[in-house]
């Protein structure tokens, strides 16, 4: 008995080891950006995300007379002191971006939109306005600039982004960070350029991530975080945990048998 007693020692010992050695990590594989030569010379205004078809806009008229505004407004009536800001924001008037890359909006009919930054649309608008309005104000916001993380972060999910200038780090940040099981060297992020989904692979560790055109995220964007190969090997363990027991199980039945 005292011999089965130590090779049950032995296997639970065994089994013990190989979890943790499967779960070691270099630093080289956990730490964001780490230093290298790499120079840094990110610029936000060449990556601006772009209007495309099925985005959704708020757009909001101003001028000094409110009253010349109510016909490019027509939900901005509705508005009283009383109504919260979220409120306020819902009754906003939206516009969804057509197939063609126009919005139709009241007094001015179609105005294509595709392909311009949100700056680039204001301007628009407000060029079109000033034929109706003198020295009219624009003010345009994305309603459906959406983010989705997916894989080994702590919280998974699509996100609402409150503005359009929003980088990878950012969105894992809003999921929680990636978990320790997450490879940092080769996060998918998945973009659909002109009706086409593209996959491109950004390095984490690195520093020169921060000069990456995808850096700074579109909408409708997907990062997918792939778990590691200890994450994938404890999956698999765990899945054959039953056949694993029952072989260790006979293993020490047939070893007492043998040693009484």
């Amino acid at each position: 008995m005292r011999l089965v007693s130590k090779y049950s020692l032995a296997f639970g010992l065994f089994i013990s080891v190989l979890v943790m050695l499967s779960s070691c990590g270099s630093r080289k594989n956990m730490v964001y950006l780490q230093s290298d030569s790499t120079q840094i010379n990110t610029v936000y205004e060449q990556y601006i995300p772009k209007i495309q078809p099925n985005d959704i806009l708020t757009i909001v008229v101003t001028a000094a007379d409110p009253k010349v505004t109510a016909p490019f407004n027509p939900i901005s009536s509705m508005t009283t002191s009383n109504m919260t800001q979220q409120t306020d924001m819902a009754l906003r008037p939206t516009y969804t971006v057509d197939n063609k890359g126009d919005i139709n909006l009241p007094m001015l009919g179609k105005v294509s939109v595709l392909g311009l930054t949100r700056l680039e649309a204001i301007e628009k608008i407000r060029t079109e306005l000033s034929q109706y309005i003198k020295e009219p104000g624009v003010n345009i916001n994305f309603n459906n600039f959406r983010v989705s993380v997916l894989g080994e972060v702590a919280r998974p999910g699509s996100f609402i982004m409150p503005t359009e200038r929003v980088t990878v780090l950012e969105a894992l940040g809003m999921a929680g960070d990636l978990t320790i099981r997450g490879v940092r060297e080769n996060v998918m992020l998945i973009r659909e350029v002109d009706g086409q989904k593209k996959i491109h692979r950004l390095d984490l560790t690195q520093q020169n991530t921060l000069n990456s055109p995808y850096y700074y995220l579109a909408q409708n964007d997907v990062i997918y975080v792939e778990p590691n190969k200890a994450q994938i090997n404890n999956s698999k363990l765990g899945a054959n945990t039953n056949i694993i027991i029952s072989i260790a199980s006979l293993l020490i039945t047939v070893i007492s048998v043998l040693t009484r």
